[in-house]
């Protein structure tokens, strides 16, 4: 599975920072919205990069958004993550719009940086571009 962020943005790249901790199993790999891999798998998703306000996660032909996205990544990475599951009881409105409420408001509250980025040397084989 593929997890396509945003990698200016702090907020992200530290969610990125604690997949890479917890995915004990190495099930995801990572791609940029700046990069090309990115980038494509967005369109193939009907996604922009202008004011883009979701994370996407990719597997083979199938592609979520906002929450979907987040809880089925949390619920890949097995034991205790798996609890966020229990999050389906929201209506996806509220969970949605939640966190597009936050996605809105990343830069501002979290930072922006002028670059993606960079991994380390041993994860980097995880990362698409």
């Amino acid at each position: 599975m593929i997890v396509v962020f945003d990698g200016q943005c702090l907020l992200c790249n530290g969610w990125v920072q604690f997949l890479l901790r917890h995915d004990r199993r190495g099930r995801f790999r990572f791609a940029s919205i700046q990069g090309e891999a990115g980038g494509r798998m967005l369109a193939d998703a009907g996604l922009r990069v202008e004011g883009l306000q979701t994370l996407l996660l990719v597997d083979g032909d199938r592609s979520w958004q906002h929450t979907d996205a987040i809880l089925r990544v949390l619920h890949g990475l097995g034991w205790p993550w798996r609890l966020a599951w229990a999050a389906w009881l929201i209506p996806r409105p509220l969970r949605d719009g939640l966190y597009r409420w936050l996605a809105r408001n990343r830069y501002h509250w979290f930072g922006r940086s002028a670059q993606c980025m960079v991994p380390d040397p041993q994860v980097a084989a995880r990362f698409l571009d």
